[in-house]
């Protein structure tokens, strides 16, 4: 079984890091291709294409610009957002974050699909830019074939069949209706109860799907069966309200 996240748009390359070995990304060529590209697109450019404000732009400018001797980082330790606090990988023992290199991966507008070990560079590039380089329109139309092949050999590898979707809509969109008929994949729904019934709640969702991922690997769960399980944060499965592809969630 293999547990699909989305990467993050803060980054975290301030705090120690407990003592981990760093993989290579295995798309190494095809990002330096995309960090190459970007690096001549320039900050104006940049900020059209992402919708960000000219600090923001001008930052990830440089980033691009002197990728090739940025620090590294392994992937999971490196992103900071709501997904990766629910997840608080510098506390998982290390037998944790071996499962998770063999059983979560990380989808990504630069790198294509990460294992968390994976060391990577400062950098901001969400899935749906409207720009790749070379003859792609854009970035899904650039990894659709290298992703979705890659994932395959990591879920054959994983002795499951099973894809874990916590990952959101836009980096979904990468892999959804390319991956091969023989792979299950179930989508993961996280509601609030509430007087008015349950509801979506953005921030808590995003915390839910890091500590599912993270509540996966501590407890080395490679059957789908026992993902029912899931109970942190108070979190419950609801059979009535899930099917066989979507399972809810829901936390009183």
């Amino acid at each position: 079984m293999i547990a699909i996240l989305s990467p993050a748009k803060t980054l975290d390359y301030e705090t120690p890091l407990p003592a981990v070995q760093a993989t290579r990304p295995r798309f190494a060529e095809p990002s330096e291709q995309i960090a190459r590209g970007a690096a001549r697109l320039g900050a104006a450019k940049l900020a059209t294409l992402m919708s960000i404000s000219p600090k923001l732009a001008d930052l990830n400018a440089r980033r691009y610009r002197e990728f090739a001797d940025a620090p590294e980082r392994p992937a999971l330790l490196a992103f900071a957002g709501d997904v990766y606090a629910g997840f608080d990988a510098a506390s998982l023992e290390e037998a944790g974050l071996t499962f998770a290199q063999n059983h979560v991966r990380i989808l990504s507008g630069l790198y294509g699909l990460l294992r968390p070990l994976d060391a990577i560079r400062p950098y901001r590039l969400e899935m749906g830019t409207r720009w790749a380089p070379g003859r792609a329109k854009d970035l899904y139309a650039f990894w659709a074939d290298r992703i979705a092949g890659l994932l395959a050999q990591d879920v054959a590898q994983s002795g499951s069949d099973v894809v874990l979707n916590l990952a959101s809509q836009e980096y979904w969109k990468a892999v959804d209706g390319r991956l091969a008929p023989d792979i299950r994949v179930i989508n993961i729904d996280f509601r609030e109860g509430g007087p008015e019934g349950p509801r979506f709640v953005s921030f808590h969702a995003k915390r839910a799907r890091g500590t599912m991922a993270r509540w996966m690997c501590e407890h080395h769960v490679t059957s789908i069966d026992a993902m029912r399980g899931f109970d942190a944060d108070g979190y419950r499965f609801v059979a009535g309200d899930s099917t066989d592809d979507r399972w809810t969630f829901l936390r009183a």
